[in-house]
This record gives C-alpha cells, structure tokens and sequence, in this order.
C-alpha cells in the first residue's frame, strides 16, 4: 500500500510502522505526486490533496508535529462505524492511534496516585470506556476494511496468540532465610502483638521443619517448561520502605535466582529507590549480572513505576533492549491500546526507538483483589474478557503474578484458581 503526503514525519513512520510492520504488512510512502499518481496498487492519500481515482483521509496535524503540546483537544467520535478519538476536532484513525501508543496524555498528567504513576482512572480509555478494548486494533482493523480490504486476509492469517507468563520476586520468602536484625524485629513485633501462628510458623520454617508460604517456585519451574517465554523479574535493592527482599547476596538466594536464570528469562525489577537513581539502578544491574553471567536486557519497575519518557530513557541508556511495565496497576486492560510488543516513540525530543521494545501485559494478581476488590469468581470474568480480546484480535497475552500469590499466601488463599484458569483459557 502506498501513501501519498505532503510531509514524511518521524511521527507518521512511528505509526504506520507500527499498523503495518507489526503486523506483518507492508506499506510506502511519498510525497512525490508523480510517484503517487501513476503507481498502480493500493493507495492512499493521506493529504487534504486530492488525487483521481484515489481516496483521501485528511488528516489531523498531531502526526507532522515536531515538539510536544499539551493542549491536543480529545472527544469521542465516530470513523466508518467505529468510536474513535477525535483529535482537535478531526477524526483521524492514524493520528488516535499515534496519540494512544505513544501514551501521549502522560506527558502532561496533573493527577499522579501517591507513588508517582499515572492511572488508568486518568486515561483516556478508561473515561470513553475503551479500556478493556485493544481499541489501536479495532482501529487498524476498520482502517485496513475501508482503504485495503485485500490486506485483511493476510492480516488474519498473520494473527496469534502469543503467551507470556510472568512473575516479580518482590519477596522471595516470608521467613526462610531472612536472618538477623530482620528476623529479631519481626519476633519482636509478632510477640507484642500476640500473632502466635506467625511465630510458630516462622519457628517451623526456619528450622526447615515446614515450607515457607511464599515459596511457589517449583510451580514457576513448571510453567518456565511448558511456556518458554514465561519471565522472573527480580527485586535486588537494598532494603528500604518499599524494598524489602531477602538481601541479594545471601548465598542460597543467589543460587535460587542462577538456576531459575538457567532456566529460563530471568530479567531485572528495579527497585522503588532505584527509580530516581541511576547509581542505585546500576548498582543492581551489576548484581544480577553477577548472579546469572548473563546480561541484563529486560525489565520491569518495581511497584509499575513508569513515568515517560524518563523511565525509558534511562533503561536505554543502561543498555536494556525491552521492558514489560505497560500496564496499570489500579485496572486490567490494554494501556497503549494494543496487546502487540511495540517500540518507544520520545514525544519531548520527537524521536523514534526501534530497538527498544515495550511488551503490555493484561491484568496483575494485585489488580484483581487489592485495587478492584473483585471475586475469584468476578476475576475470572475480567481475565476472560481480557483472552478474548487478545484472541479476537492477536496480540501477546503477559500477565503478572507474584510468587507469593501464586502460592496462595494468606489472603490469597483460593486464588490459584485464576491463574490456572488463565493457562487453560489461553490453550483453547
């Protein structure tokens, strides 16, 4: 398919990049009417310029801009049967699509949560009710249907699942190898506050007499040998408020995370502390570098710490190739609008980053009990809702769990059920 326009944007080859390359496509573009004009194939002018015998989408300006404004008017509107977002007054599917990947709306956020992030409340998904849609794709779809229906075979053909489980290692163990002033203080505090079955099970664990709540890993074993792509994101901070693992350099928890690393994909959760310090993230960077003998390429932020673009910008510069934190901790669903890996767009320097790849995940464990305060039962139907999306429109279906949840620790009990349910739905 060829594109005619009067301006070859960074912007513009961002976005159809990603609507076709992505999705196993090609396209060109021109800005040479003769070029345009006598090509024979699929085209579009994508200009208020209008050609015989050729269609025209007029565009809105958000796709040949080159800095950043925060006054880009958003409403909902309607393109050939579809809600789409209208963009300072224009309806133009190319340009809403750009505006949601590039997670535009987060360059100007006015209502952080209490940790800094952006929430899905804030989005403008969640305001129109697009959330728990992959709506980039719907849009792709009905682009396609309306100025290349031929590509649509190929674009099904081209469609699948692909499923990556995941888990953060916030807290490897409840007790087990948790030792000194650690162990001392939480006696300490159970004792005063009279929790006998704490202390009698943290007695038990640490004499090796009972297995300790949080440990889940010969399942997470199990799912690294039946789901190849399964990632393990560990936290090795130093201990802090929001930071509080076993201590990276116990001998045992590193041979715990070098055979899981053997294993399988076995990536970087930067700690909360490590957010706004470069020297803190390196510092962890070399630790798991030590711990694997392998480099450290993935991540994904502690607490879903993702400010933009600094958080990115600053993995770039630490030599990471992908990270796995696009998604929302207060809500399941789709944040950039899509479940498809894709790459980083820079709004504040207008700059494009191929090789630096963000993977989406659909839901967290945490999202379902502790921000949405749903059933097991409830729960199953989002984490339907979510495999169904993805399967009607293709896409990588990530999702995160916790060790500890997995072992149903605690007010988790029962809640095994969602995990499991969610490798079944995705088999069928």
């Amino acid at each position: 398919m060829l594109f005619y326009v009067d301006e070859i944007s960074i912007r513009l080859i961002y976005t159809l990049d990603f609507v076709f390359k992505e999705h196993g496509l090609e396209y060109q573009l021109t800005n040479d009417k003769h070029v345009f004009d006598s090509f024979k194939g699929t085209k579009l002018s994508y200009s208020r310029f209008e050609f015989d015998h050729s269609p025209v989408l007029t565009p809105a300006s958000l796709l040949f801009e080159e800095t950043f404004r925060v006054s880009v008017l958003t409403e909902k509107g309607s393109w050939n049967g579809v809600e789409c977002l209208k963009l300072d007054s224009v309806v133009d599917p190319l340009a809403a699509i750009f505006y949601v990947l590039s997670r535009y709306e987060e360059y100007h956020s006015s209502f952080p949560d209490d940790h800094g992030r952006f929430t899905a409340k804030e989005s403008i998904q969640s305001k129109l009710g697009w959330l728990h849609l992959q709506i980039v794709e719907h849009w792709i779809e009905v682009f396609l249907k309306t100025y290349a229906p031929e590509l649509l075979e190929k674009l099904e053909l081209q469609k699948h699942v692909r499923v990556i489980p995941s888990f953060d290692i916030d807290n490897t163990f409840a007790y087990k190898w948790k030792e000194g002033w650690r162990s001392w203080l939480s006696n300490g505090k159970d004792t005063l506050q009279n929790n006998k079955e704490r202390l009698r099970t943290r007695k038990l664990v640490q004499k090796g007499e009972l297995a300790d709540p949080f440990d889940s890993f010969e399942t997470i074993r199990s799912v690294f040998q039946n789901y190849p792509e399964t990632r393990v994101f560990w936290q090795l901070g130093n201990y802090a408020k929001y930071d509080t693992n076993i201590a990276w350099n116990h001998p045992q928890h590193q041979e715990l995370i070098f055979q899981l690393s053997e294993q399988g994909n076995v990536g970087l959760h930067p700690s909360y502390a490590s957010n706004h310090s470069d020297e803190k993230l390196n510092q962890e960077v070399l630790r798991l570098e030590k711990i694997t003998s392998k480099p450290v390429l993935e991540s994904r932020q502690h607490f879903l710490k993702l400010n933009l673009p600094g958080t990115y910008l600053r993995m770039i510069e630490r030599g990471f190739e992908k990270d796995f934190t696009m998604g929302y901790a207060d809500d399941y669903g789709f944040r950039a609008g899509t479940a498809y890996e894709h790459a980083f767009f820079d709004l504040l320097s207008n700059r494009y980053y191929p090789e630096y790849r963000i993977v989406p995940f659909a839901y967290m464990d945490g999202t379902l009990l502790e921000y949405k305060k749903l059933t097991i039962d409830q729960s199953l139907e989002a984490v339907k809702q979510s495999i169904d999306e993805v399967k009607k429109y293709g896409g990588t279906f990530c999702f995160i769990w916790h060790n500890e949840t997995l072992a149903e620790a605690g007010k988790w009990k029962g809640w095994r059920k969602v995990f499991d349910y969610t490798l079944d739905e995705l088999r069928v």
